[in-house]
C-alpha cells in the first residue's frame, strides 16, 4: 500500500500541556480510519498535527509530495448577519467553475441550494455543503472532525453512507474523528482509540475486544464497539438526510438493518 503521510513519534503542545505524546501512524491510499476518544484525548489536535494545521512540539510528518486534503471542520461559525449563500461559500477562497459547485453538490445529495443562505440550511445540509467544498479540491485525503455531531441517528447513518460512496467513487482516503465513543463507520478499515496517545488500533472486531479500549469506554454498553454497515445490495436516495423545507436531519431510513449500529463481535 502506499502512504499518503506518516506520522513519527510526534507530540503536541497545547497551553504549556502536552496533549499528544510519542504518536507513529499511517494513513494509506484509500484507506478509511476512524479515531475515537474520550473529550480532550487530543483527536482534533491529532488531526490538525496530521494535515499541518498544528505546530509540532518534536516528531515528524511526512506527506506525500502535492498531497491534498480535504478539510470537514467539527464546526464553522457563519455570521448570521452577513448574507452568504451556498454558491458564494463554495467560490472561496478559489472560485470553482459553476458546473463543478453544481456537481459537487449533487454528488453530496443537496443538488438545488446554491442559492439557498448559509444560515438557512439545517444540520444536515450544512455539513454536506462542507462536504461539498472539500470534494471540489479533488482530495487524496477527506479529513473529517466529527462530522455527524448534531444528527440524530438517521442522518448519521445517511451520512456514513455518503461518505463511503464518495471514497468508493474517487478513490480517497478518509480520516474521520468520531464523536460517539462507541460507533464508527462500518466500512472503517481501522479504528484508532486515542487518548493522549494511541492506546489500541486495528481493525473495528480488533479493537472491540483490546482491553485497552474496554477500560476506557467498556462502561454501560459492555464494551461493545457499534458499526454503522452499509449493505451494497440495494440503491440509496441521496436526498435523504435533509429536509428542505423545516431543518430536520432526518433521513427516511428508520428500521433498515443497514443503518442500524450493530455490535461489531457479529460484523462481518
Amino acid at each position: 500500500m502506499t502512504a499518503l503521510l506518516a506520522a513519527e513519534g510526534i507530540a503536541v503542545d497545547l497551553a504549556g500541556r502536552r496533549v499528544l505524546d510519542d504518536v507513529d501512524f499511517s494513513l494509506n491510499a484509500g484507506e478509511i480510519v476512524t479515531i475515537i476518544g474520550p473529550n480532550g484525548s487530543g483527536k482534533t489536535t491529532f488531526l490538525r498535527a496530521l494535515i499541518g494545521a498544528a505546530p509540532l512540539a518534536r516528531g515528524r510528518v511526512v506527506r506525500k509530495p502535492g498531497l491534498v486534503v480535504g478539510y470537514v471542520p467539527q464546526r464553522l461559525e457563519i455570521d448570521r448577519t452577513m448574507p452568504l449563500t451556498v454558491n458564494r461559500f463554495l467560490a472561496l477562497p478559489r472560485r470553482a467553475a459553476p458546473a463543478a459547485v453544481e456537481a459537487a453538490l449533487e454528488r453530496v445529495g443537496v443538488a438545488g441550494l446554491g442559492r439557498r443562505q448559509m444560515t438557512a440550511l439545517s444540520g444536515g445540509q450544512f455539513q454536506r455543503v462542507l462536504l461539498a467544498r472539500a470534494l471540489l479540491t479533488a482530495p487524496d485525503i477527506l479529513a473529517l472532525d466529527e462530522p455527524t455531531q448534531g444528527l440524530d441517528q438517521p442522518g448519521e447513518a445517511a451520512f456514513y453512507r455518503l461518505i463511503e460512496d464518495v471514497r468508493r467513487d474517487i478513490g480517497c482516503a478518509v480520516l474521520l474523528i468520531g464523536h460517539d465513543l462507541h460507533v464508527v463507520m462500518g466500512a472503517a478499515d481501522r479504528v484508532i482509540c486515542l487518548n493522549g496517545h494511541i492506546c489500541c488500533e486495528g481493525a473495528p472486531t480488533v479493537v472491540s475486544a483490546a482491553p485497552e479500549y474496554r477500560a476506557l469506554f467498556g462502561l454501560g454498553t459492555q464494551g461493545a464497539l457499534a458499526l454503522y454497515r452499509h449493505e451494497h445490495d440495494h440503491q440509496h436516495d441521496h436526498s435523504h438526510g435533509h429536509d428542505h423545507s423545516h431543518g430536520h436531519d432526518h433521513d427516511h431510513s428508520h428500521g433498515h438493518d443497514h443503518d442500524r449500529p450493530e455490535d461489531a463481535a457479529d460484523a462481518r
